[in-house]
């Protein structure tokens, strides 16, 4: 008979977990809660004595200090009770640990159909609370029904002696995993299955799929071991592997683009090679620190003679916008495996994030599956786990709202590891499969969590988006294998390693196998976490922490007694052969048996249409508008919006400290409360150099043309780097595209052409941006269908396009942190300096938001002048002529002088007229215009010579001073525009989310 134990805090101490439930039904719903006790329930389905039951309760589960516990349902009194477990197939990682200590505290090992199964029960008060209130804050707060089940009680019906029962979510599949053929008849036949299964084949890549399994050659050789048609393995491991997201087919497509406004036309062919992999390649012969770019999981830099960087970035947007916590952790502990996965695999140093979604606090009619707030919580709760509990700084990061995210969220997360030069004398970075050498999966074991989630992100996101990809990851799992896989890497175990992310064993086995040239895989081998998976389940599933290693026969026994020490459950699952095959058994069956390199031949390259309309013949105009009348509240207003105010509440929920590397931390000034330009870390602590990390997020600007987007977006991050002491002279780059759908539809995606046009000018920029800069993309990434379908108030649907979005990430090497510089101005009587020129440029500017007003005007990048003043102001920060250096981002100079003087908690009075300007600007476009390439920087007295004649071929001006009373006073000329105390700016920047801190 299965045990339930009940865990609860003391009732004299705060229940932080019941108050934030309470706080949320409050805010959220206006819901009012007198009390909430959390209860967390552990369910013991194992064969265990009541003296094991006592040492497990006492010695595992319960603090003596902190916390009661029984067997007996704890009598804690409510109103309402509200149960809350995993559904069943859902990972239950705490459960999972809880076999492990369990196992170890009492000498044995969980016979088979034993576990333990963790859920909670919350005890609410508050005696005016109905049983739609209930219903409304266990469907809200507490569970996602896509993953967890709910019960509720009332006190009448609640049974004291039983409490909820025993609940166990197993899943209980006595069928034997089966292996089904399917019909490839005809097109409309393959295009129904597609349709049925999620697969999202597109519609020209099924007459190849036909084709290949009606050749008579290929059926001969599939007779002679028993297939016929394919099978249903065949068919998901082809469109795993031919989908957009693991095939980037959009970017490699064929685009006929045409420019409405001057009649010119071009076909471009294939974006990846012509705007990244070809110019990444010049740039990589030029620079001896790019060491390997474009085909492993992650891009790898040198950082000094004995070590390397590695970069990668990713999305989750699909998985977190079905399920926000579960989507977003797994995002993150997902990206953490790249590196640990590129070359012989690196060590986590550091990660990052960037969300973007709807207006926190939207009330308007369209109805969301999740709304924005209950998303954005979930996000940021699954990153903050994902990186605190894998002990990964998270130090820098990024939020951005907009209507258009309301119908897709947009997840980013980054990841950065260090390895070095050489494993046991070989270069690091080199790797390979080779005939014979064994297929071994290591980490987590396979369930139905994570089926189809590359073709679902593959899609629009709809109501029949399955929810089946969603999974919950388990960073101590990954932690644990992270550890084991670096020391047999250093012992020169590991011929090759990758991680099982998309597509699961489908990808990573396929892929690596190509090295060789074909492998045998024995799925009946391949553990589970339950059983009844069919065997097309198994080879696609995406369940978490796993990664695929070739290890050599002899090296074997050494490799799993390591596994066996650091508790990594390891398996060979099959051999790597020279046989051209993909060939997959199950108890000695054949269930697939493909060409290694039939998804790399003979399938069309998918073709768009892309027509460019100019901001003007779609409408857009510069707006009219007098002068303002009110510069202080203008001010304090832009500081308080969503897109600009203090990001403080989420900051402080990220580790950034925990391997001690922090340097430029992600709160800087007086105060620690104002965000920093970007991170700087110190990766080697033997070493002097760092590591400088950026990003940047300006989706606004697409509104007028997705080019300037894309420049502007790499000019900020480049600047940030620059600000905290990069050097512009090594910058690696990672591109992270998130675009709506581009097929052209007269119904379903009429705009089509236009978005399409919009990749294609983005792209552009990238490789001309970035060509200026001399940037090479170590790594990058490519999110497509962008597009939701949100209900209306009375049932109607509406699609939904998130805006054209690229977050671009670059870093750095820092030669001496010494030589670090923060944004906060350090002395009254430095002298501040505006660097660079401001333009007429305030189209999708904040200032024109703030009325109403997109504009034509988008900022536009002079790269070239840039890049020779990002050089020079990087010569005189060496020198440490500069005391503080701060760019000037979204919101313009008004903005980022006031977040200097609230970092420094000094006052700065200026003249914004002598700023560096277009002739004839008025004060308000001196204040808010965005134009990039430009910096505040207060220097010293003593040093202001030598920083302005460094600095005498650029555009520079010194606007004013540092001043002692803090307070932010700016004049154009002889009129005066502001003058405001640094304590009522930070209020008004700290205002919007300050309660959440």
């Amino acid at each position: 008979m299965p045990h339930r134990l009940e865990i609860a805090l003391k009732n004299e101490l705060f229940d932080a977990e019941g108050a934030a439930v309470a706080g949320k039904a409050d805010a959220y719903f206006g819901i009012r809660v007198q009390d909430v006790r959390a209860v967390h329930i552990v369910t013991l389905d194992a064969d265990l004595s009541p003296e094991q039951l006592e040492t497990v309760r006492n010695e595992i589960f319960t603090n003596p200090v902190t916390q009661v516990s029984s067997f007996a349902p704890l009598d804690l009194g409510f109103d309402w009770c509200i149960w809350v477990g995993y559904r069943p197939g859902v990972k239950d990682t705490p459960g999972q640990t809880a076999i492990e200590a369990m196992e170890d505290v009492l000498g044995i090992r969980l016979a088979e159909g034993e576990g333990v199964f963790t859920s909670k029960r919350f005890c609410i008060r508050g005696p005016e609370i109905s049983q739609d209130d209930a219903q409304c804050i266990a469907e809200q707060l507490l569970a996602n029904e896509i993953i967890q089940q709910v019960r509720i009680f009332s006190r009448h019906d609640w049974d004291p002696e039983n409490g909820v029962g025993i609940i166990i979510p197993k899943v209980r599949l006595d069928h034997k995993p089966t292996v089904t053929p399917v019909s490839v008849d005809s097109d409309a036949v393959l295009q129904q299955i597609s349709d049925a299964r999620n697969l999202a084949l597109n519609v020209n890549d099924i007459p190849v799929i036909r084709q290949y399994f009606l050749d008579s050659e290929v059926r001969a050789q599939r007779r002679a071991i028993g297939l016929d048609d394919p099978t249903d393995v065949e068919l998901e491991y082809i469109s795993q592997g031919r989908s957009d997201h693991c095939n980037h087919n959009t970017f490699q497509g064929r685009f006929h683009y045409r420019d409405l406004s001057t009649g010119e036309t071009e076909t471009i062919d294939n974006l990846f090679k012509t705007c990244i992999q070809e110019p990444t390649r010049q740039l990589q012969a030029q620079k001896d620190w790019v060491i390997s770019v474009l085909w492993d999981n992650a891009g790898v830099g040198r950082f000094d003679r004995d070590h390397y960087y590695v970069i990668t970035g990713e999305t989750h947007n699909s998985p977190s916008n079905m399920e926000a916590y579960g989507g977003a952790i797994t995002g993150i502990v997902g990206v953490y495996r790249d590196p640990l996965g590129t070359g012989k695999g690196a060590r986590l140093i550091m990660g990052s994030y960037g969300f973007c979604t709807g207006d926190r606090d939207y009330d308007g009619e369209l109805k969301p599956r999740l709304h924005p707030r209950r998303l954005l919580d979930g996000i940021i709760e699954g990153v903050r786990d994902g990186g605190n509990k894998s002990g990964i700084p998270t130090p820098f990061g990024q939020v951005t709202f907009d209507h258009g995210y309301m119908g897709k969220c947009l997840v980013f997360v980054t990841a950065l590891g260090m390895m070095p030069a050489t494993v046991a004398g070989t270069p690091s970075e080199e790797k390979t499969t080779a005939a014979g050498e064994l297929i071994v999966m290591c980490g987590g074991r396979v369930g139905k969590d994570g089926i189809h989630g590359v073709t679902a992100s593959s899609e629009i996101f709809t109501e029949n988006t399955p929810a089946g990809h969603v999974q919950i990851g388990d960073p101590y799992t990954q932690k644990k294998m992270h550890d084991f896989l670096l020391q047999a890497r250093d012992e020169g175990l590991i011929r090759f390693v990758t991680d099982n992310g998309g597509g699961g064993l489908s990808s990573s086995v396929g892929e690596t196998a190509r090295f060789s040239g074909g492998c045998e895989v024995w799925l009946d081998r391949v553990p589970l976490k339950y059983e009844g998976l069919d065997q097309w389940e198994i080879w696609v599933s995406e369940s978490q922490e796993r990664m695929t290693v070739s290890v050599r026969p002899e090296d074997e026994d050494r490799f799993m007694a390591l596994s066996e020490k650091h508790a990594v459950e390891s398996t060979v699952i099959g051999k790597y052969t020279d046989s051209g095959k993909l060939h997959i058994t199950y108890d000695g069956v054949t269930c697939a048996y493909v060409d290694m390199d039939f998804l790399t031949r003979g399938f069309p390259q998918w073709e768009f249409d892309a027509e460019w309309r100019s901001p003007e013949m779609r409408g857009l105009y510069e707006p009219v508008m007098g002068a303002p009348r009110d510069y202080n509240r203008l001010l304090t207003d832009l500081l308080a919006r969503p897109n600009i105010c203090s990001r403080e509440w989420i900051i402080r929920q990220y580790d950034h400290e925990v391997q001690g590397t922090s340097v430029i931390k992600p709160l800087e000034g007086a105060d620690r409360d104002v965000n920093s330009d970007a991170s700087v870390i110190r990766p080697v602590l033997t070493s002097e150099q760092g590591l400088a990390f950026s990003q940047a997020l300006l989706p606004f600007y697409s509104a007028i043309d997705a080019f300037h987007m894309t420049a502007c977006t790499i000019d900020e991050a480049v600047r940030r780097l620059v600000a905290v002491g990069g050097d512009p002279e090594h910058i690696g780059g990672v591109d992270n595209f998130c675009w709506p759908n581009i097929q052209y539809d007269p119904v379903r995606n009429p705009d089509g052409r236009f978005k399409a046009a919009q990749l294609v000018r983005s792209c552009r920029a990238l490789a001309e941006t970035c060509g200026v800069y001399g940037i090479p993309l170590l790594s990058g990434k490519d999110s497509m269908y962008v597009d939701g379908h949100l209900a209306g108030a009375y049932g109607e649907t509406h699609k939904l396009s998130a805006p054209e979005t690229m977050q671009f990430s670059a870093v750095s090497v820092v030669k001496d942190i010494a030589s670090c510089v923060t944004l906060d101005i350090k002395c009254p009587g430095d002298v501040v300096y505006v660097l660079g020129v401001t333009k007429d440029e305030l189209g999708a500017s904040e200032y024109y938001d703030r009325f109403g007003y997109t504009g034509c005007n988008v900022p536009v990048v002079d790269a070239r002048k840039h890049w020779l003043l990002y050089k020079d102001l990087h010569a005189a920060m060496e020198k440490n002529l500069a005391a503080s250096v701060h760019g000037i981002y979204r919101g313009g100079l008004g903005v980022h002088l006031a977040m200097c003087a609230m970092a420094g908690n000094l006052g700065i009075r200026a003249d914004i007229g002598k700023a560096p300007g277009a002739e004839g600007l008025r004060a308000d476009h001196l204040l808010f215009s965005e134009t990039p390439g430009r910096f505040v920087v207060s220097v010293a007295p003593e040093s202001r010579e030598d920083f302005a004649s460094m600095m005498k071929d650029h555009a520079l001006a010194c606007i004013g001073e540092v001043t002692k009373a803090p307070r932010l006073d700016l004049s154009c000329g002889a009129e005066s525009l502001v003058s405001v105390p640094v304590a009522d700016l930070k209020a008004s920047w700290k205002a919007p989310f300050g309660q959440l801190v």
